[in-house]
């Protein structure tokens, strides 16, 4: 049976799952683009297929993970075109401004690094919240036309219609404040909750 809802426990499982990963990823985001970096509070929210780009205009980035170890299924981040090239612009030297033009093979490149690490520390994160090895693939990063419905429908290994949708407000120094998204199937995050509850009754886990 698919999966087409969370309850209230697992949406905050969710939420503290990924306040504390994304937490840790910010910190390795700072590092690499020599400024702070701040991400919210996370909102879940379970939300259609079809809506899942519609923080977006025109095109967007994504940011494609696999889990390959302790957790079966991916994960797409999305970010803003804006957002990327500033990034890739601190990444290399640059104050951040050198946002003009469309996005490189140079830019996609310095992001795939970037959301490699990223993501990387998530997954120790997630690693020792839930006591089990997780290993992700290195991430496939595209930049797609909001309209492409094609390319977006394969980015998912999943026929699912309902995502989990994990939205962060990202903030970098004063360059960027704008909002990071994350999409799991609802499969995924159940599976995700399941292990974390069994983590917590054996006694891994630790309270909040």
């Amino acid at each position: 049976m698919i999966v087409q809802s969370l309850t209230s426990d697992q949406t905050d499982v969710l939420g503290e799952v990924a306040n504390i990963s994304m937490g840790n990823s910010a910190t390795t985001l700072s590092m690499m683009v020599n400024r702070k970096v701040s991400i919210t509070t996370p909102n879940v929210k379970i939300i259609s297929r079809s809506a899942s780009l519609d923080d977006y205009e025109k095109t967007c980035v994504f940011v494609q993970i696999h889990y390959i170890k302790g957790l079966s299924g991916n994960n797409v981040l999305i970010l803003k075109d804006h957002d990327v090239k500033c990034m890739t612009d601190l990444m290399m030297g640059g104050d951040g401004t050198h946002t003009d033009g469309e996005i490189s093979e140079l830019q996609l490149s310095a992001a795939s690094e970037a959301m490699n690490q990223m993501m990387g520390t998530s997954a120790t994160s997630m690693s020792t919240m839930l006591n089990i090895p997780i290993d992700i693939s290195t991430p496939v990063v595209n930049q797609i036309d909001v309209e492409s419905v094609k390319l977006f429908e394969k980015m998912f290994d999943s026929s699912e219609e309902k995502f989990v949708k994990i939205a962060f407000r990202m903030e970098i120094g004063d360059l960027i404040d704008s909002t990071m998204v994350q999409l799991y199937p609802v499969h995924f995050a159940v599976e995700m909750c399941e292990k974390f509850k069994e983590g917590k009754l054996q006694g891994r886990v630790p309270e909040k």
